[in-house]
């Protein structure tokens, strides 16, 4: 077996590894069973890619789009590696291509939809090829708890015993303790090796604004990244037609992409924000899973989005190459009502409506936190941390009041009620509301019985998200939506500590006065460097040339470090971040031209 160090630098051109990537690399390597929670940029490609590389054998790889497949595909040819595809976009002689190589042994790493490998004849065939793992990617779509569950995936389980109960790694970035539990039940006999590695992406700065003009504030967030190439998520089709329409008047290369549109069309749009730099993807949630582009530079959401998992998944096709990226989220009670909506108009289960209820009530919580973001939106998936002076709230404030009180009237009605109520019934208890079940508990005798009348059910709404936000109670989903008390929350509620919660949340968004600021992303080369441009042009020419994504060639993390380093020389160029053998060979000689010119 070959070192994976080695076959990191040889063949990936990567220095070292990730943070987490290496202990799960070589507990695949080990034979073990693996689910892997990494957040997105983390590198969880490599996570199977490698292992599949130090030994011998054929890697089936399921993923959810024929997109994700073809730029995955490239990717891996690209650095010298057999790879293919098993899709209904493939033509006869690609077939072919892929039926020989997988026949002949030199396939190492064979992508395929869940609904193929579904079918009996596909799972029997590969049984026979020499199938040693089976990665699942965007393995939360197993879960019915997971924000995106897709039937076609609950079928996995079944797919790894026709395939012999071989060796599986199942990675996502998203997933909570009940996800977690439901996707080792769906696909393991025995329980896998669980690696979590933390869902903070410290790169990108998190930034959330109330509505007051909102398409003045989204012009204002988008004015500082002229020329860099980022997403806008709306709300609706028509919102995206109109908004993509809006932009290019105001001169962006902006392109509309929705379900509604023709797939031809919405094909041409994907190749090429993939392929060109300073595009803009205006784009209701059809577009994002498997885009795995990592110089996206920014993701806006000009409405709120659907959960706090969705909105986790979506900023984080920002930043995926490790450099500095921004995102801003645009929220307002229409946005609020109309998820709300939508839950109680859909399909899902009574359970399952109950669970996005609470997930979009965790959401509202993080746009009305009243410290750190960051520290609010890992608090969501059970992590600490320090304020990380990364996002709007560290770096502008708040406008805040002394809130203890309001927040041990709020924890008095939890515990008195024994921990077991959510949110509209401890509401109720606090203004005074005799309601039926109110009065059936006989909650109208508790001391807390009314001791809120003298705010609206709306300001109480917002005091217990922020509450929630700053870590005082917990929400356990999948028990009815019921609040209970964490530690810092006892602390409060006996007068051991003190808490600052926000006022500006509380009042009209007409009213607020709260301090804006500009803080751009920090990077070594400056965006409108004379060389990185040039740099992006070749590489933008190169890809339309060989019909791939532009990261395909290099990421704007490699030319980043080009235009810092300036090679002049092979060898020189060799050291620069992902230039591994395959694309020395390939690259080197367009690349140390453009260098070679500016160096003169």
């Amino acid at each position: 077996m070959i070192d994976p160090r080695k076959i990191l630098h040889d063949v990936f051109g990567f220095p070292s590894f990730r943070e987490g990537q290496e202990e799960i690399v070589r507990a695949v390597l080990a034979g073990e069973d693996v689910l892997a929670i990494m957040p997105t940029g983390a590198g969880k490609s490599l996570c199977y890619q490698l292992p599949t590389l130090a030994r011998e054998g054929l890697t089936v790889v399921v993923s959810p789009l024929i997109a994700l497949m073809r730029d995955q595909v490239a990717a891996l040819r690209h650095f010298g590696i057999e790879a293919g595809s098993l899709n209904s976009a493939n033509d006869p002689e690609e077939n072919r291509r892929v039926v020989d190589s997988v026949r002949d042994g030199r396939m190492r790493v064979l992508y395929a939809s869940p609904e193929r490998l579904a079918n009996t004849g596909t799972t029997e065939w590969l049984g026979r090829s020499g199938v040693n793992l089976l990665a699942i990617d965007e393995a939360h779509c197993v879960s019915q708890w997971g924000h995106d569950f897709r039937p076609e995936y609950a079928m996995l389980g079944d797919v790894r015993r026709r395939l012999g109960s071989v060796q599986t790694i199942a990675l996502t970035a998203t997933a909570d303790v009940a996800t977690r539990g439901d996707i080792m039940h769906r696909l393991f006999e025995d329980e896998p090796r669980l690696f979590i590695h933390g869902f903070d992406r410290p790169n990108l700065r998190l930034a959330m604004q109330a509505k007051e003009h909102a398409r003045r504030q989204l012009f204002s967030f988008l004015d500082k990244h002229r020329h860099e190439s980022g997403i806008v998520y709306c709300s609706s089709r028509d919102a995206t037609e109109r908004l993509a329409d809006s932009l290019s008047q105001a001169g962006y290369r902006a392109l509309p992409y929705h379900a509604g549109m023709h797939q031809a069309e919405r094909a041409r749009n994907q190749d090429i924000f993939l392929q060109e730099d300073g595009v803009v993807m205006v784009a209701t949630v059809a577009f994002g899973m498997g885009i795995d582009k990592p110089d996206v530079r920014f993701v806006a959401h000009a409405a709120l989005p659907k959960s706090i998992e969705a909105y986790y998944q979506e900023i984080g096709r920002a930043g995926r190459d490790g450099a500095p990226a921004d995102t801003l989220t645009l929220y307002g009670l229409d946005d609020m009502r109309l998820r709300r909506l939508q839950i109680e108009q859909s399909d899902a289960a009574d359970e399952q409506k109950r669970v996005e209820r609470q997930r979009l009530n965790a959401l509202v919580a993080l746009c009305e936190a009243p410290r750190c973001r960051r520290q609010t939106l890992l608090a969501y998936f059970g992590e600490t941390t320090e304020p990380c002076g990364n996002c709007d709230l560290c770096i502008e404030g708040v406008m805040s009041f002394d809130g203890t009180i309001e927040a041990q009237k709020i924890l008095s009605a939890i515990v008195r009620t024994g921990e077991r109520f959510g949110t509209e019934h401890l509401i109720g208890i606090l203004v005074g509301d005799e309601t039926e079940a109110i009065l059936r508990f006989g909650h109208d005798k508790l001391k807390t019985f009314g001791v809120g009348k003298d705010r609206s059910k709306n300001e109480w709404r917002s005091l217990l998200r922020q509450i929630y936000a700053a870590g005082l109670i917990g929400l356990e989903l999948a028990e009815y939506g019921r609040w209970t008390l964490t530690d810092k929350g006892v602390a409060v509620l006996k007068g051991q500590e003190r808490i600052e919660l926000r006022s500006d949340v509380l009042i009209k968004p007409a009213d607020r006065r709260r301090r804006r600021s500009r803080i751009e992303a920090e990077s070594v080369v400056p965006s409108d460097d004379p060389l990185l441009l040039d740099l992006k042009a070749l590489r933008t020419r190169l890809a339309k040339e060989e019909g791939v994504p532009a990261y395909v060639i290099f990421s704007d993390r490699s030319l980043i470090d080009m235009a810092a380093k300036r090679p002049v020389t092979a060898r020189g160029f060799g050291e620069v971040h992902g230039v591994g053998q395959a694309k020395l060979d390939r690259y080197a000689d367009a690349f140390l031209e453009v260098l070679k010119a500016h160096a003169a």
